[in-house]
């Protein structure tokens, strides 16, 4: 026999063994059967990859989506409106009284839910799907399901590298808080919207947060969410309050009032209110959020070069293809600046070209444009610094220099960029838009011009042709009013006035035009080709991108459009004109029941366009309205209706609205007295 045939034969076996192995080496390792203990004390056993889920609990829903596992999900309740992708599932009501029947109807082979979902537990405990039990006591249960989840769901090493994004962010910040004294550390409560006021105890989550922020937190011997005495705030004296949205009102009726207006946080205006998606959970956002308050709490302090850990530059950069002949490069680039990671994107041009800017007015010699995003952490210490400030701070760590620069500035996240591309025959426009609308858009003519939140959206437009002078500003007007018609189909409200106004843009927009080069434009109007590209362009751009920042889209849930308008089921109820609905949260329960059906949720969504058209007096006669109204509430109650109840508590509802959300109340009112 052949001894080098047989040697060789003998090496090509061994290296197909090592290929295999190497092939099953690089592939995620198969986690079932998993079993496990739930909070709940329950032992849980998994088979096989859950395909239909139902999550109830937002912090478990945002991680599943995190760890990329949102195809699974079926179906969520309307508080998980983070991340975007979640808001299009499918609604079962609230977190706190989920449809039961809605949530049967789907079948769902596991549901996630939440300890005081016991209304759930006692119908569903025994079928055939399985209840998961969740719970987020402590940033360190946090990384534990976010783990756990990535085995349910194949999906370890995404799980493993959030918990490490998480816990290198909040490491940054602690290196940053070891530079501050411990005299000058602040006392820091987190304020909840209640009558009277309520903070988390000692055991919270929310507490362990203030303190990874370096903030010193009351300790009042008390779990849970509990009440805090005048006399409990007045000892604490915090130095900075902070909330949610939903805890403004809160802040509105007692900070006025002895005892509750003499602490420094509020004396000092240090009063600070973030979205419910970070303040009231711990999940994969931990560290963003610890990072905002932080800075929130100690910005000068932040803003002193000797407090930064890490070295200002570029670190990364990702490349974009915009397929123009003049663009030489175009990429956005991440960096570190005072400590936070900022993103800029960059467009280079072969050579210098003009441009017009809204910032900055007409330039020439500008080799390239861009649009930087500085994160919430950055927020509180570019105020201090000023646009000015923060211009030279960027474009010293990116290495560019302001006399050749044209650049826009954003508190919209630069991976939430939208390129939209539009073309007829030879003649293209590409528009690059970012977008924020929560907490800065303004209905122009109506809301007052006074301090404002970040929020902005910013346009860039490049054409495949020369415009004139003329022709790039005119494009301004064109490209305005295709966002304005793209906030008003989207139902955008007014962050100042949402209750009446759609909105018209933010306070900040701004746009930069490029000049272009090739055939000569003199014309960018509503009349003309050029017109008509920048609008359908900027249209998609804006929706897209508002959509990628703020998950907001045209079909968005009725829970969603009110909660918009500021109206939340539980004020509804609690407002109420009279004792006639004492058990609350019941009756939260049946208005969420009739709004999951589409006759229900579709009767409100005509009220919420009617009400716009009335509040602009297009609208002269309601007796037909009012009589559907009526009807309404006497199909709820399955009686007929001598007279509906003034039930709506709420002061500043318009009439329209008020008299559609009344009906819904009048008819479970009647249906639940028997009257």
């Amino acid at each position: 026999m052949n001894i080098n045939k047989i040697c060789l034969n003998k090496t090509l076996l061994l290296l197909f063994i090592v290929l295999v192995f190497s092939l099953f080496s690089t592939c995620p390792a198969l986690s079932y059967p998993l079993e496990f203990t739930d909070s709940g004390g329950n032992i849980i056993t998994i088979d096989k990859k859950p395909e239909r889920i139902i999550s109830l609990v937002p912090s478990i829903t945002e991680i599943i989506f995190k760890i990329g596992a949102g195809d699974s999900v079926k179906a969520v309740t309307y508080h998980d409106t983070y991340p975007g992708e979640a808001s299009s599932k499918e609604i079962v009501g609230g977190f706190f009284s989920p449809s039961l029947n809605k949530i049967e109807e789907m079948q769902p082979d596991i549901i996630f839910c939440s300890r005081i979902q016991q209304p759930l537990k006692n119908k569903f405990e025994y079928g055939k799907c399985k209840l998961i039990n969740l719970e987020t006591d402590s940033i360190a249960d946090s990384f534990k399901n976010i783990n756990l989840l990535g085995k349910i769901f194949n999906k370890e090493k995404n799980a493993a590298d959030i918990v490490d994004e998480i816990k290198n962010r909040l490491k940054v910040i602690k290196k940053k808080i070891t530079k501050i004294h411990k005299s000058k550390r602040k006392r820091v409560l987190r304020l909840m919207g209640r009558d009277p006021i309520m903070t988390p105890g000692d055991d919270s989550f929310q507490n362990e947060m203030i303190r990874a922020a370096g903030g010193i937190s009351p300790v009042l011997d008390k779990k849970g969410n509990t009440v805090i005495t005048k006399e409990e705030w007045m000892k604490f004296n915090p130095q900075v309050i902070y909330g949610c949205g939903g805890d403004r009102e809160t802040a509105k009726k007692f900070f006025n009032r002895p005892g509750w207006k003499d602490v420094d946080a509020v004396k000092n205006g240090k009063i600070f209110f973030f979205p419910c998606d970070l303040t009231c959970r711990a999940s994969t956002n931990t560290g963003y959020f610890v990072s905002w308050l932080s800075s929130v709490i100690y910005t000068n302090e932040f803003s002193k070069k000797e407090n930064q850990v890490l070295e200002e530059k570029v670190f990364k950069s990702s490349r974009l293809d915009l397929n123009l002949d003049y663009i030489k490069d175009a990429r956005i680039l991440y960096s570190h600046i005072h400590d936070f990671q900022n993103k800029t994107l960059v467009i280079n041009f072969k050579k210098p070209l003009s441009v017009v800017s809204t910032l900055e007015g007409q330039r020439n010699g500008i080799d390239l444009v861009g649009n930087h995003y500085s994160p919430p952490p950055c927020w509180g210490i570019g105020h201090k610094s000023g646009l000015k400030g923060v211009r030279e701070r960027v474009y010293q760590v990116i290495g560019k220099s302001d006399k050749n620069s044209s650049f826009l500035f954003t508190g919209a996240d630069m991976d939430n960029l939208s390129i939209k591309k539009q073309r007829f025959r030879e003649m293209e426009i590409l528009a690059m838009v970012t977008a924020g609308v929560k907490s800065n858009a303004v209905r122009m003519s109506k809301d007052a011009g006074r301090y404002y939140e970040p929020g902005t959206i910013n346009i860039i437009l490049l054409p495949n042709m020369k415009l004139t002078s003329r022709a790039m500003t005119r494009a301004i007007i064109s490209a305005t009013e295709a966002k304005t018609a793209a906030l008003m189909d989207l139902d955008i409200r007014s962050s100042y006035s949402s209750k009446l106004h759609r909105a018209t843009g933010t306070g900040t927009d701004n746009i930069i035009v490029v000049k272009g080069e090739g055939i000569r434009i003199d014309s960018s109007g509503g009349h003309t080709k050029m017109g008509e590209l920048i609008s359908k362009a900027v249209y998609e751009g804006v929706q897209e991108a508002i959509f990628k920042q703020n998950c907001l889209y045209a079909g968005r849930n009725i829970f969603q459009r009110l909660r918009e308008r500021r109206i939340s089921m539980y004020g509804l109820v609690s407002s109420a004109k009279c004792d006639c609905m004492p058990e609350k949260n019941k009756t939260v329960g049946a208005l969420e029941e009739l709004l999951l059906e589409p006759f229900y949720s579709g009767f409100i969504e005509s009220a919420l366009a009617l009400s716009d058209d009335c509040e602009k007096g297009l609208l002269d006669n309601l007796y037909a309205y009012n009589l559907q109204c009526k009807r309404v509430a006497e199909k709820i109650a399955g009686k007929n209706i001598k007279e509906l109840k003034d039930l709506v508590g709420i002061d500043d509802i318009p009439v329209v609205l008020r008299s559609a959300l009344n009906s819904l109340l009048n008819g479970i009112y009647f249906r639940n007295n028997g009257i």
